[in-house]
């Protein structure tokens, strides 16, 4: 496998692989990732993660993530992963430098389409908040190039496929 370069992603992001394309979010070997406007949270009443409204947060109004809280959130843009490509998130250092962690769920297969992420984050601080809010840059895929392309994509086996919001387990 081989990591792609800027216009390599930029080529296939502008082509339908990213949704909507944005030229000023590639980097040398990757392109940035922000938040969507959905978040699922922890409930003391309920085990089940429930939907929180994200998308009453902005950057002068920032959702609070409190020390120690774990949250699911939706990542944007939209995906359509060719056959031929994997991705894998990575969040970005100043992210982990404001104490927010990534639980290393970030691998996408090839098919991985129409839809987006949902990243799993937790505040590791012992005091302090992490501030989230939606639109704000919180990671970067890299894309790797297949040495050959799989018998059964992800558009066949993957469960989370399709999904345009951030979602819970599903199994």
């Amino acid at each position: 496998m081989s990591v792609l370069a800027d216009f390599q992603i930029a080529n296939l992001a502008a082509a339908g692989m990213v949704t909507p394309f944005e030229s000023e979010l590639i980097n040398p070997a990757s392109i940035d990732v922000r938040l969507g406007d959905s978040l699922l949270i922890e409930s003391a009443a309920s085990p089940e993660m429930v939907p929180y409204p994200f998308d009453q947060h902005s950057e002068d109004n920032p959702f609070e993530m409190r020390p120690g809280q774990f949250v699911l959130a939706c990542g944007e843009p939209l995906l359509d992963i060719p056959p031929g490509l994997a991705c894998e998130f990575k969040l970005k250092s100043s992210r982990a430098r404001e104490r927010l962690q990534h639980l290393l769920a970030g691998w996408i297969d090839p098919g991985f389409n129409g839809s987006v992420l949902t990243l799993e984050f937790k505040n590791v601080s012992q005091f302090h908040p992490v501030m989230l809010w939606p639109g704000k840059k919180v990671g970067q895929l890299v894309f790797h190039r297949m040495d050959a392309i799989p018998r059964r994509s992800y558009a066949e086996t993957g469960r989370y496929n399709g999904d345009t919001t951030v979602q819970a387990s599903k199994g």
